[in-house]
């Protein structure tokens, strides 16, 4: 299985790092926007630059390749790929926006129109609070259009004691949508007095 992964310019850049340590997928095709790669660095102090950027930074172990955000040649630019989805995250609220209005001005919203076209599975991660109607209205398009709204909303019933355990709940929720195993218990199948 192949999966691509986007960065953009909102806040939560762990959420795509974390995804990409526990994503057991043959390959991670990965490209990120300026906005993005600088929320990146100043979060989670990532060196590299947007022209030559070395995903090893976020998980020497994972076979990730990067594209430059502008490379309409990148796998995932067209509808003949064999990508099972694409996850945006974080996704910024003007990536929505231009996804909801059918915007291609680069690799990231060319890729998500390409995955809506195809009717394969398309992840955005949300990561805005609150949300005006505007935001509102672009997530009921581009639900009505086949993605998938994922808010980085974590939950606490099960107990998370570190930041780490809190995103995994969110990542977790990423994965069971990309058809993968579960990297948390499932409900219903954990310790007594736990969730």
């Amino acid at each position: 299985m192949k999966v691509a992964i986007a960065i953009t310019g909102a806040s939560g850049g762990i959420y795509a790092r974390r995804l990409i340590e526990q994503l057991m997928t043959d390959e991670i095709l990965l490209t990120m926007s300026p906005d993005g790669l600088d929320v990146l660095k100043f979060e989670e102090k990532i060196p590299g630059t947007i022209e030559k950027f070395d995903p090893a930074v976020l998980n020497p172990k994972s076979p990730v390749r990067y594209f430059h955000y502008k490379d309409y040649f990148a796998p995932i630019a067209s509808g003949s790929n064999d990508y099972a989805g694409l996850v945006i995250v974080p996704c910024s609220m003007n990536t929505l926006g231009k996804i909801a209005s059918g915007i291609s001005d680069n690799l990231i919203v060319r890729a998500a129109d390409t995955m809506l076209k195809e009717r394969k599975t398309l992840i955005l991660v949300t990561r805005e609070t609150p949300y005006n109607l505007i935001h509102i209205e672009n997530m009921a398009t581009v639900t009505r259009a086949g993605a998938v709204v994922l808010p980085a909303s974590p939950a606490f019933y099960h107990h998370p004691k570190t930041i780490s355990d809190a995103v995994d709940f969110v990542v977790n929720k990423i994965i069971r949508l990309l058809g993968l195993p579960s990297i948390l218990p499932d409900w219903g199948k954990r310790k007594k007095g736990s969730f």
